[in-house]
């Protein structure tokens, strides 16, 4: 008889779990996979899936009003938001279904419940309360929301809660000042609700270019969003029809809904690490190595929970990467430098390498600094001021292209491409001996002018 019930068990069923699973399985491994929720995990459930579909709403809504700089006509437009949450939900319950068949085809098994680590090869389930052995354990279980433990906080809701809403608001405080935060104020915004965001710094998407975070205030307030910085919340009181929130500056916001973005923490509590030793950071993350290995030999960590670069893509090259080492005899580190990643903002935000303050510490004066700001052709007779942002930082004297920032209409889709640039690590020149495609946001990066820098001063 084995010496385990399966050669892998992995605990959480999202983009990474689902991944390594599948792999796995597919090299004849016998696997098993638990997940206490619906299979698909943050970004297909409750995270960049059904908020990406917000954000087309929210844009619909705009492109009507703009349509008419473009001769159309639109007679009694409204909005049913019942009826876009139900359609998002149908579609999560669909992509959720096929990572079921995927496991499901691929000879996995799935346990639809939530399982906790007893010791270095021993998981239970909980809701059956079955023992099950593995060789090696994966833990895929992702990130959750948090948010600060204020007087009167049960009377927030999350970014879990956003997606089910009974109905719309008329007026709603998004406080924080990341991606979330920043993305569902630009949904609110656009989908007719009176929307604020309050954030204790004074800049949004800390982390990011200067330069593109006073970008991104503006396209906040071209949005009709009522910005509000230094601002701390430290009481939420229920009042008539909705809530008060005080902040540590003084002041007082009314509201009908208060939504706290406030940043997440890695999905570990109860797990029962500490029964195998697994060390994890103050956070709560795993704590592993460049193979994805945790301080136990037979378990390791992929995706969110290791805090290391949370995107879903990250999650699954991270898995790929625990295959090829584990099953494969193929030690595989994932690379995690010079990834692109977006934020749907409306517009949004493409990025991908270094940004100016990061450059300027790895490399000093050893830099150049291009940029350019414009009136996108589209807002042009839709009678919008708003202006697309772009940036673009080279090094050395043969000017390798180390970092590229755009905030302006498809900037995800074209940061996609140009990330293989970057990663290629492909020149100024290279950019400037591409021909431009006419009339294009995207034509901006290949005519880039230096910006005019003192270089020795760094841009937070």
């Amino acid at each position: 008889m084995a010496e385990y019930d399966y050669d892998l068990f992995v605990i959480g069923a999202g983009s990474g779990g689902v991944r390594s699973a599948r792999l796995a399985a597919q090299l004849g491994q016998r696997v098993a996979v638990a997940e206490e929720s619906l299979p698909g995990g943050t970004c297909v459930v409750r995270g960049c899936v059904p908020k990406k579909f917000l954000v087309y709403g929210a844009d619909y809504g705009a492109a009507i009003k703009e349509s008419e700089g473009y001769g159309w006509t639109v007679k009694d437009a409204s909005f049913d938001w019942g009826k876009l949450r139900d359609n998002i939900q149908s579609e999560v319950m669909r992509l959720s279904g096929i990572y079921s068949t995927i496991l499901e085809k691929n000879g996995a098994q799935l346990y639809r419940e939530r399982a906790e680590i007893e010791d270095a090869h021993t998981v239970r389930l909980k809701d059956s309360d079955k023992t099950i052995t593995a060789k090696t354990i994966l833990i895929a279980v992702g990130g959750r929301p948090w948010m600060p433990k204020i007087k009167g906080h049960e009377h927030a809701i999350m970014s879990d809660d956003a997606f089910l809403l009974d109905k719309l608001p008329e007026r709603v405080l998004i406080i924080g000042g990341g991606y979330i935060a920043s993305e569902f104020a630009g949904i609110f915004a656009g989908m007719g609700v009176e929307t604020v965001q309050a954030y204790r710094g004074g800049r949004l998407l800390n982390g990011f270019d200067a330069e593109v975070r006073d970008a991104v205030n503006d396209v906040q307030r071209n949005n009709g969003i009522d910005l509000r910085f230094n601002a701390s919340p430290i009481e939420i009181k229920t009042a008539k029809g909705g809530y008060i929130v005080s902040f540590d500056n003084g002041t007082k916001i009314g509201t009908d809904l208060v939504f706290m973005a406030t940043g997440r923490k890695p999905h570990t509590v109860g797990l029962g690490l500490e029964n195998a030793g697994v060390a994890v950071d103050k956070n709560g993350a795993v704590k592993v190595d460049e193979y994805s290995k945790s301080s136990v030999d037979s378990i390791y960590a992929v995706g969110d929970v290791t805090n290391r670069v949370n995107l879903t893509p990250v999650a699954i090259r991270e898995g790929v990467a625990f295959v090829e080492t584990v099953f494969k005899d193929n030690p595989t580190a994932y690379d995690h430098t010079e990834i692109a990643s977006a934020v749907f903002t409306r517009p949004p935000v493409g990025v991908v390498g270094y940004n100016e303050a990061e450059a300027r510490k790895a490399f000093g004066d050893d830099i150049t600094v291009y940029t350019t700001s414009f009136r996108p052709m589209k807002n042009v007779l839709a009678g919008k001021s708003q202006k697309c942002f772009m940036k673009l930082l080279t090094q050395g004297e043969n000017e390798k292209v180390i970092g590229i920032h755009i905030v302006g209409d498809d900037s995800p889709e074209i940061i996609q491409a140009l990330g293989i640039c970057v990663k290629a690590g492909l020149t100024k020149a290279d950019f400037d001996r591409t021909c431009a495609v006419h009339p294009t946001l995207a034509e901006e990066i290949v005519t880039l002018k230096p910006k005019e820098i003192n270089k020795t001063t760094a841009v937070s």
